[in-house]
């Protein structure tokens, strides 16, 4: 569930505690680009761009979930999402020193796709995997990895955490932490035995 289900509810609650910062950011980016303030309907319209295409990617994300799960496999494309996850960190957490509020705009992006592949790989993989007494039990995971990513993300959007104008861009590229932990741990993972029968056939990995 870290890079999984874990990755959408950080990214659903970390955009609500920065808003007024990146929005300020937007109009002193505006004005060093074009010499002039921008109105409050470019702000306005930049920052529903912000928080709407996150859900763009996501649903191009879900949409490409089931044929790459087929093509790579489950463990091989929630270790391939790592990708978006660390290249919108990277995006986010860089576009004040670049002074580019489109690049926060495409790390969104980027997250969504993150967020829409995980939501349903992390489903299929680990209730593929799981025994069939716990099966249930892991399916679970999904909804209780959520709300753990809510919870962090409200937590880190705090004002005594990472909630202040000069620390938000490391708020938002907080979804690197945890794309780096399964990218470390989620190799050691078995793939999923349905995967290995059905779609490699290979009866002997799959038992």
């Amino acid at each position: 569930g870290i890079g999984g289900t874990f990755q959408y509810g950080l990214q659903v609650s970390i955009i609500n505690s920065p808003a007024e910062y990146i929005k300020s950011f937007i109009s002193e980016a505006w004005l060093k680009r074009y010499g002039s303030s921008p109105s409050e309907e470019i702000i306005t319209l930049m920052w529903s761009f912000v928080v709407s295409i996150y859900s763009i990617g996501g649903l191009l994300g879900s949409l490409s979930a089931g044929y790459l799960s087929v093509r790579f496999g489950r463990k091989k494309v929630m270790l391939l999402n790592n990708i978006p996850a660390l290249l919108s960190a990277a995006l986010m957490g860089l576009s004040r020193l670049s002074g580019s509020f489109e690049m926060i705009i495409i790390g969104r992006l980027l997250a969504g796709v993150c967020g829409g592949l995980g939501l349903n790989i992390h489903i299929m993989y680990a209730g593929e995997c799981a025994p069939q007494k716990l099966r249930g039990v892991i399916a679970i995971t999904a909804s209780t990895a959520i709300a753990i990513g809510k919870f962090i993300g409200f937590a880190l959007g705090l004002r005594e955490v990472l909630g202040v104008d000069a620390l938000w861009p490391i708020l938002m590229a907080a979804n690197a932490l945890p794309a780096l932990v399964q990218l470390l741990t989620l190799p050691f993972f078995p793939d999923s035995p349905r995967y290995l029968l059905i779609d490699k056939k290979d009866k002997e990995g799959c038992i």
